[in-house]
């Protein structure tokens, strides 16, 4: 019981331990969508472009979460608008947005003097770090992802599973993908004080491709991918304090350690259920 409830002794350890849970929840929830409509790699590209975001928020001495949920807002646009033009696939226009507004961040962090620590760990996370503000914005968020999931539950399951049949009963199909592309901008704004830009994105997709294996009903799997997005951050967050090594990259591992688990023994999608399957035909 010792080793449990040591780390509490601690303030910084249980407003980390609340964050990560409450970004294991959301991004949880929310990565099922994003998995499910095969946009797992817009959420890197979103998380690397809101880079210029930051950047120019630390240089004219702003909130670099303004800067960075602007950038995110203002990538999701470009990124809907030039792939509804049908002259770009929506994969080439996140290549293109997301090279480029990395790159633009990149020569914005050359104009700040020794790349500082305060970018540094926004790179490569800081849950450790989270003050008492940090943890409010982050209830915050939670709130509003769950509520407009809630809100448009039954429109994101069908523009994810059928859009023909959606646009053809009338759905705003631009609209719903714009505010799924806008809650995924404030997720991955939030997660960057936990696991940085360059983690950021694993929070989403890899708690949600982890319960996609293990069920075929969408409702199990955003429970599943809730529970193991918070499971990754608990066990990651102890295993950090313990072991003495990065929090943002233990929680991801452990989230790692559970997908290679599934993959493996997962009872249908598995690859040793796959394997026996096959030797048995």
């Amino acid at each position: 019981m010792e080793l449990i409830f040591e780390p509490f002794k601690y303030a910084f350890f249980a407003r980390a331990l609340f964050v990560g849970l409450l970004l294991g929840l959301s991004c949880g929830v929310l990565g099922c969508f994003v998995v499910l409509r095969g946009m797992a790699f817009i959420g890197d590209a979103l998380a690397h472009s809101i880079l210029p975001g930051m950047v120019a928020a630390y240089l004219f001495g702003l909130n670099i979460f303004i800067g960075a949920f602007i950038a995110g807002i203002v990538t999701a646009l470009l990124i809907s608008g030039i792939s509804r033009t049908e002259q770009v696939r929506e994969d080439s226009a996140i290549g293109i947005v997301f090279t480029g507004a990395f790159a633009l961040g990149i020569v914005l962090i050359s104009r700040v003097q020794g790349y500082t620590r305060d970018l540094a760990h926004l790179m490569f996370g800081n849950i450790l770090g989270v003050s008492p503000d940090d943890v409010l914005i982050v209830i915050l968020v939670t709130m509003v992802v769950l509520s407009v999931i809630a809100l448009w539950f039954r429109e994101f399951i069908l523009i994810s599973f059928d859009v023909i049949q959606a646009r053809a009963i009338g759905l705003k199909i631009n609209f719903l993908h714009l505010g799924l592309m806008m809650i995924l901008s404030l997720a991955i704004v939030t997660g960057l004080q936990a696991v940085g830009v360059i983690l950021v994105a694993s929070m989403l997709v890899t708690p949600a491709v982890t319960a996609r294996l293990l069920t075929d009903r969408l409702p199990v799997m955003i429970f599943l991918a809730a529970g193991f997005g918070c499971g990754s951050a608990l066990i990651g967050l102890y295993l950090s304090y313990y072991m003495d090594v990065a929090s943002g990259g233990a929680v991801v591992l452990t989230g790692t350690v559970i997908f290679v688990l599934a993959f493996l023994f997962a009872p249908k999608r598995g690859f040793l259920a796959r394997r026996a399957l096959v030797i048995r035909q």
